[in-house]
C-alpha cells in the first residue's frame, strides 16, 4: 500500500484529481473468485464542518451476518467537504482502522460509492485501490448516473447508467423503502456487487454490513465503544 493518503489534507483539487486518475488504473472489476467467509462494513461519522472524524470497520461472518469484531479510530481531517472528493476526507481514517485488524476481511462494503462516480473513484473504489482490498460501495443517495425507480419488492433493482455503460444498481433492499445505490469498488464485478447486496439485505434499508458499521460508529462517537480493535464474544452480540 502506498502512503499517499498521509498527505491528503495538503492537496488542492488538481492534485486530488491526479491521485484519483492514478488509483483508477489499479482498479480491477474482474469477478471475485475467492470464497467469502467474512465481510466488513465500513462507515464514517463526522460533522460536515468539523475536523474530528470517527471511522469504523465492523467484521461479520458471511454465513449468518453476525458481527464478530470491530475496529474504531478517532482521527482528524482538514480536507474540505467537496462532493466527488469525500474519499480524501474519509479514507485516511478508514486506513487507520484497517491497520488495526489482524486478519483482513474477504470483502468490504463501504458506505459510499464505488465506480458510480464521475471519475469512477468513489470512496469504495479509492479505498480498494489504495489498500488492495476487495470492495464495493453502498450509498444512501445517488451521486452520478441516470437510473429509474426499481420495483417496490425487496430485491428489485434497476441499472445506473452513464453513456450507455452500467456503473451500478439502484437496489430495493426493503419493501417500499427508498433504494440504496450499489457499485463495485475493486476486486469484484458489477454482478458480484449486486449478488452481495442481495445476500446482505436484512430487515432494514441498509444491508447488514453498512447498517452495523453505522450503528457501531455512532456508539463509538457517543463513548459507548472504545477505540481500537475488539473481538466480540457471542454473548456480547447485539
Amino acid at each position: 500500500m502506498n502512503e499517499d493518503y498521509l498527505r491528503y489534507s495538503d492537496l488542492n483539487l488538481a492534485e486530488a484529481k491526479e491521485i484519483q486518475n492514478e488509483l483508477r488504473e489499479k482498479i480491477s472489476l474482474k469477478p471475485n473468485t475467492k470464497p467469502i467467509q467474512t465481510i466488513a462494513g465500513a462507515d464514517i461519522s463526522l460533522n460536515r464542518f468539523s475536523e474530528i472524524i470517527f471511522a469504523g470497520i465492523v467484521i461479520l461472518r458471511y454465513s449468518d451476518l453476525q458481527p464478530i469484531a470491530y475496529s474504531m479510530v478517532e482521527s482528524k481531517t482538514s480536507f474540505p467537504y467537496i462532493p466527488g472528493f469525500l474519499a480524501f476526507r474519509e479514507v485516511p481514517a478508514l486506513v487507520q482502522a484497517l491497520k488495526q485488524i489482524p486478519v483482513q476481511p474477504d470483502v468490504f462494503m463501504i458506505d459510499g460509492h464505488g465506480i458510480a462516480h464521475p471519475r469512477r473513484m468513489g470512496i469504495a473504489a479509492h479505498f480498494g485501490a489504495l489498500t488492495g482490498t476487495v470492495t464495493m460501495g453502498c450509498a444512501k443517495n445517488i451521486l452520478f448516473g441516470k437510473w429509474q425507480e426499481p420495483g417496490i419488492q425487496k430485491g428489485d433493482y434497476s441499472l445506473i447508467i452513464n453513456k450507455e455503460e452500467t456503473i451500478g444498481y439502484a437496489f430495493r433492499s426493503k419493501f417500499k423503502t427508498n433504494p440504496v445505490f450499489i457499485s463495485p469498488g475493486n476486486g469484484m464485478s458489477l454482478a458480484d456487487s449486486l449478488d452481495i447486496a442481495i445476500r446482505c439485505a436484512g430487515n432494514y434499508r441498509l444491508p447488514e454490513p453498512t447498517r452495523r458499521a453505522h450503528e457501531f460508529v455512532n456508539l463509538f462517537r457517543t463513548g459507548k465503544l472504545k477505540e481500537g480493535y475488539h473481538e466480540l464474544s457471542p454473548q456480547l452480540l447485539f
